[in-house]
């Protein structure tokens, strides 16, 4: 399994590739399935999914290799209305990222009618330099909201000065597979010829201790839902590595102690089922068995810390 770590890099290409080759910001608003998209894109999990709102939290880069040449892909942050420092963070990262990408691919839920963070997308992207794709997701689903869309999007090209008709339009839906070929097609014919960005074998450059704190996150959403949706973060503090096994230290932060008792569980047992179901996962993904150790602990303004928000990568 191709592993998610910057490691990769330091190894030099055995001779420069060229094709077309671009990077390709994936925005949108929260939920409307942007990490999921994402992953079938690239036909590898690299970014973590969940019906809970504003699931990603960092910017995760995802690259699609093939003969043609290369997509490096920028996962966002849903932009939401921000409460507290680590969501203003979040909008930030989402807003700044169509800057300097080749495109900006922007996901709609074509399932529901336009919302407001809908149209500030379509605003913003009518001053960005990135070209604009505009990919319908949930096509599978009814009822289809596509004309709605499209009017949205005429009025607002037409206030800004923009040709309406210089956007593609793609239906989708990342859960059943479909359209994505036609997208993908369309995302290598807008991108420049150049050398490839990253190594051929390469599947993210994420790092791999914010990898991991993801992957486990992303069972605590499963489990719990709306319980404590955003007031739970996991940090890897230690990875001991061996021939025979990796063995993770995570620390698990909420805010107040009856999360901490949710967290845990009656008896542990909802630890435990986390416990197993990520152990499970990663030591497939990694090729090699994984045993975690996990700690639950209680700070209340650990979203507003500066120097936890560095460290879980929020902030530079």
């Amino acid at each position: 399994m191709r592993e998610l770590s910057t490691d990769f890099l330091k190894a030099p290409a055995e001779a420069e590739q060229y094709g077309r080759c671009g990077i390709v910001a994936v925005v949108g608003r929260a939920n409307v399935g942007k990490s999921t998209l994402l992953n079938h894109l690239v036909d590898e999990k690299v970014s973590i999914v969940s019906s809970v709102p504003q699931t990603t939290r960092n910017i995760i880069r995802a690259v699609l290799t093939e003969e043609k040449g290369q997509l490096v892909f920028l996962d966002t942050p849903g932009v939401h209305k921000a409460k507290y420092e680590l969501n203003h963070l979040m909008n930030r990262m989402a807003r700044n990222t169509a800057s300097g990408a080749d495109v900006a691919l922007l996901v709609l839920d074509g399932s529901q009618p336009p919302r407001a963070e809908d149209e500030g997308w379509m605003r913003r992207l009518c001053r960005a330099e990135a070209l604009p794709i505009f990919a319908l997701n949930k096509h599978d689903l009814q009822p289809w909201h596509e004309e709605e869309y499209r009017e949205l999007w005429n009025l607002v090209a037409t206030e800004k000065g923009r040709e309406p008709d210089e956007v593609r339009w793609y239906a989708v839906s990342a859960a059943a597979s479909r359209g994505l070929k036609a997208l993908t097609e369309a995302l290598f014919a807008a991108v420049p010829e150049s050398p490839l960005l990253f190594p051929p074998g390469l599947l993210s450059d994420f790092p791999r201790k914010l990898a991991i704190a993801d992957l486990v996150r992303e069972k605590f959403l499963d489990e719990l839902r709306d319980e404590i949706p955003h007031a739970l973060a996991v940090e890897v503090s230690s990875l001991e590595e061996t021939d025979s096994q990796w063995r993770i230290r995570l620390e698990i932060t909420v805010k107040r102690t009856g999360q901490k008792a949710i967290v845990i569980g009656r008896k542990g047992r909802l630890l435990k089922k986390i416990r197993a179901r990520s152990e499970q996962e990663l030591s497939q993904f990694y090729d090699i068995p994984v045993v975690l150790d996990i700690w639950v602990k209680v700070d209340p303004k650990w979203d507003r810390n500066h120097w936890v928000l560095k460290r879980l990568g929020y902030r530079q």
